[in-house]
């Protein structure tokens, strides 16, 4: 091993530039891909405190009968997906909303009937606040004649879920665009470093030396290069982040596991386009 990276080094020693531009393309990949793994991340930091505030809120008619209501909340909190219903009167929704929408409070003071219904508010339990189980709740309460309405915030939901998806999509387009560059670069590089060490690979070839022994210090020089390249899209990253974060709004690092698998993927990388390199242009040799 201590043969292989003393080649490894050399390598970028005799060719400066075709290898830093080789890190350099592989961090423009990861850079891609850190870029919207941090919106990503963030975007999944929103979307958890979003599904915490998911709730279902039944409206209820008018002239609905007290029994009708203990049954309807009966069965409700039965269901398994549901932590906790509460009953909310026609006096204490005028009471929320003459606290929590001050604007209007004039409005609901000169008011001789009560515009707002009762209503109860299901809670979900955490784990259980997907769109699937929202609309199975909503629907079990609508099923009911003294039902007026069951309102949720699917659609906000859905919107973000959309845009985490094509976050997703395009991250693996650009991402994929970038490291197939990368790839082409890197095998380039070592194409011009076999060729420049034939002579001694064909004494090594001679004296009995492995393809594995012989592969090594090129697939080490890969890995390298992929490792620097992840460096390098991890400051990238770092400094758009503080940016952000000074500049626009405050936004959330990505966990450290993540910058661990970015880095571990740039040197998988490399060493993989290595490998393909190696089995391309060594037997020409």
């Amino acid at each position: 091993m201590s043969y292989a990276l003393r080649e490894a080094i050399a390598a970028f020693r005799r060719a400066p530039m075709l290898t830093g531009l080789s890190s350099a393309m592989v961090g423009l990949a990861l850079f891609v891909v850190g870029l919207f793994a941090l919106a990503t991340y963030n975007l999944q930091l929103a979307l958890t405190a979003i599904e915490e505030r998911v709730e279902v809120v039944v409206y209820l008619r008018d002239d609905t009968r007290q029994s009708e209501i203990d049954m309807l909340l009966a069965e409700l909190s039965e269901m398994e997906e549901v932590r906790l219903v509460t009953y909310v009167s026609k006096r204490d929704a005028l009471e929320r909303a003459r606290l929590e929408l001050p604007e209007f409070g004039e409005l609901f003071m000169d008011a001789d009937v009560n515009p707002l219904p009762q209503s109860l508010e299901v809670e979900l339990r955490p784990g259980n606040r997907s769109a699937e189980v929202v609309e199975q709740v909503a629907a079990a309460a609508e099923g009911h004649p003294f039902v007026e309405d069951a309102q949720y915030g699917r659609e906000w939901v859905d919107r973000l879920f959309a845009l985490r998806r094509i976050g997703l999509a395009s991250t693996a387009v650009l991402g994929g665009a970038f490291a197939l560059v990368a790839a082409l670069i890197i095998g380039t590089a070592l194409r011009i470093a076999i060729f420049a060490r034939r002579d001694e690979i064909y004494v090594m070839r001679l004296v009995g030396a492995t393809r594995g022994f012989i592969r090594r210090p090129f697939l080490l020089e890969g890995a390298i290069a992929g490792f620097g390249g992840g460096i390098f899209a991890l400051g990238l990253t770092y400094a758009t982040y503080r940016g952000v974060y000074a500049y626009l709004f405050e936004i959330a690092w990505v966990p450290g596991g993540w910058v661990a698998l970015g880095l571990g993927i740039g040197s998988l990388f490399g060493m993989a386009s290595s490998a393909f390199a190696i089995r391309r242009h060594l037997h020409e040799v």
